[in-house]
């Protein structure tokens, strides 16, 4: 007998016509929007070229995927702290030479899951090893959070308050998207105080391509940022089993979990080739399947086009540049204090014994490497390569659990 949550289900969106179609693809499209022009304001990167090619990534994954999987791929808030750390030191080019490289490590994987199978390959990324490991990524960006939203604390405390107030209080399809409710509400506060410059806005074009730009590579950038895919890969293969629960399917079978982590790798390697963050699969647009029961992918590819169609808008790009920082702090309070909920989350769901001394060392050492700036400086030849903080944690851990005994 079918669930109540099968004969519901809308599993072929054309019986409900094109209009709502495209109502429900703009749905996605704003679900998705609000983080995903997120991590291009903190980074510095563009938001038109995000947009765009967050479009193009999501239709490159539905296409290697062969379009089985619901699923939107936006921006990864998860390499922040590595593009902000090599941002600083080489340049926002040589950190998306970073994010190009952790995007061939998800097609190293999917490679050997092909020829190994997914049990062999996963078993070195258990909950002891990634838990942490996503806790430390949230905490590492908490006082990026902190300096931005200390520049207007009023504008940072209102947009926070509303952040809270729509997640807890509201219903529907406005609690799914509290970010964009903050982000606008408190940017209409900020016009009306005065502390919006729009003079950006005025001189940008309606119309016209993003402004895209190339990687550039260098080893000790490349070895900053795509340690950060280890962390990644296990937050990919927890939203296609979250999908696949949603909507009844399991993809880990079909289309396979090696042709996911393929089209999440090469839409992320394309788009820091071309100026944009890495990409990857959106939990919030899970939250929009799950309320709405329509589980047809082709509405994921319609909020594609959508964003696409976004970063052909630079006076839109413009505009969302405008953004004072103070509000962006305020929603990254919560945001990023949510990433290390979510690793939090990890190891108690999948009941990690911490009075197992492996277990406890692994957590610990990852969380002081991670946090506590730890560096390993070395020379391959004439070049100089720097390994710290996450990318650092991430690969000890890794190391630990295999060496230390069960």
């Amino acid at each position: 007998m079918e669930s109540e949550k099968s004969i519901t289900a809308i599993r072929d969106a054309s019986q409900l016509g094109k209009p709502k179609m495209l109502i429900l693809g703009l749905q996605h499209t704003f679900t998705m929007f609000g983080a995903t022009v997120l991590v291009p304001i903190v980074t510095g990167l563009d938001v038109s070229v995000a947009l765009f090619l967050a479009g193009i990534g999501t239709l490159i994954f539905h296409l290697i995927t062969r379009g089985k999987v619901p699923a939107f791929l936006g921006s990864s808030f998860a390499f922040i702290a590595p593009i902000l750390a090599v941002a600083e030191s080489h340049g926002l080019e040589f950190a998306r030479g970073g994010i190009f490289v952790a995007g061939i490590v998800y097609l190293i994987l999917a490679v050997l899951i092909q020829i190994f199978g997914t049990e062999k390959v996963i078993r070195f990324f258990p909950p002891v090893v990634t838990g942490p490991i996503i806790i430390v990524i949230g905490f590492k960006l908490a006082p990026t959070a902190i300096q931005m939203a200390s520049s207007d604390w009023l504008l940072a405390v209102i947009a926070l308050i509303i952040v809270i107030a729509v997640s807890v209080y509201t219903k529907g399809f406005l609690k799914i998207i509290p970010v964009i409710v903050a982000l606008f509400a408190t940017y209409i506060i900020a016009v009306i105080l005065g502390r919006v410059d729009f003079t950006e806005v005025s001189q940008a074009k309606m119309l016209g391509l993003p402004a895209f730009s190339f990687a550039k590579f260098e080893l000790s950038a490349i070895l900053t940022v795509a340690p950060i895919a280890l962390a990644t890969m296990i937050e990919h293969v927890g939203d296609v089993i979250a999908i696949g629960a949603t909507v009844e399917k399991d993809f880990i079978k079909d289309p396979g979990l090696s042709k996911t982590l393929l089209g999440d790798g090469i839409a992320t390697s394309i788009s820091a080739l071309f100026g944009g963050p890495a990409n990857t699969t959106y939990s919030e647009n899970i939250g929009v399947l799950a309320l709405t029961k329509v589980w047809d992918p082709k509405i994921m590819r319609i909020a594609a086009v959508f964003a696409i169609a976004l970063g052909l808008i630079p006076k839109l790009g413009a505009l969302i540049s405008t953004i004072p920082d103070a509000i962006i702090g305020g929603v990254s309070i919560i945001l990023f204090g949510m990433i290390a909920a979510v690793g939090k989350r990890t190891l108690v769901e999948n009941k990690v014994n911490l009075n197992k001394s492996r277990n406890l060392i692994i957590t610990a050492v990852i969380g002081v490497l991670g946090l506590g700036g730890a560096a390993l400086n070395f020379n391959i030849g004439t070049i100089s390569v720097n390994i710290e903080g996450m990318a650092l944690a991430a690969i000890v851990g890794v190391i630990l659990n295999i060496i230390l005994p069960e």
